[in-house]
């Protein structure tokens, strides 16, 4: 179970203020039609953090324990200080595909967002820590819709009010507890203690 709670909690705090939080919240202004918005927001993320997942299961394979642990590490802390800065929405992103509709703009638009975003590159290293990658995937995506759902159902009424400062600087040590601990197996695994 850890494999699908630790990911959706990292995820979640993750999410908030990211570009795609950002996004649920310009479609949700633009459509104002939440379930659509909400549906697509889930298909996205399933085949984003499905391939996310396959990926780091994969290149998990290569490495020797010890190895993967310190991979590991540096790229928990790097995504510890990423989750610092504060994501910006590119209009462009989502401008011309506002005639496809809620549903399929919502799909197109997270897919793109979600390439290299740190959610992403999370779900890859979770994939790697974790042994049952579905469970992963599953818990990155529960993630993203505890982040989204709410922004694209309360609109700007919930992103106004969330401190966003304290929520990131909250993932960024979340973040920096895994690298910390990815260092301790990986001296663990090295015989160091």
């Amino acid at each position: 179970m850890e494999s699908l709670f630790v990911p959706t909690l990292i995820v979640a705090l993750a999410e908030i203020g990211d570009k795609t939080q950002l996004l649920a919240l310009l479609l949700a202004a633009r459509f104002r039609k939440p379930w659509p918005i909400i549906w697509g927001i889930v298909a996205a993320t399933l085949a984003n953090h499905f391939a996310a997942g396959a990926v780091g299961s994969w290149v998990a394979s290569f490495f020797s324990a010890a190895t993967l642990s310190w991979v590991l590490a540096a790229s928990f802390a790097a995504v510890a200080l990423w989750t610092l800065v504060p994501d910006k929405l590119d209009d462009d992103e989502e401008s011309g595909l506002k005639k496809y509709g809620p549903f399929l703009t919502t799909l197109i638009a997270f897919f793109l967002a979600e390439m290299g975003d740190k959610t992403q590159v999370a779900t890859v290293m979770l994939a790697a820590q974790y042994p049952h990658f579905v469970m992963v995937v599953m818990g990155t995506t529960l993630g993203m819709l505890i982040a989204n759902v709410p922004v694209v159902l309360a609109g700007n009424f919930a992103a106004d009010r969330l401190p966003l400062t304290l929520i990131r600087r909250l993932a960024a040590v979340a973040f920096a507890a895994l690298a910390v601990y990815a260092v301790y197996e990986a001296l663990k695994l090295s015989g160091v203690i």
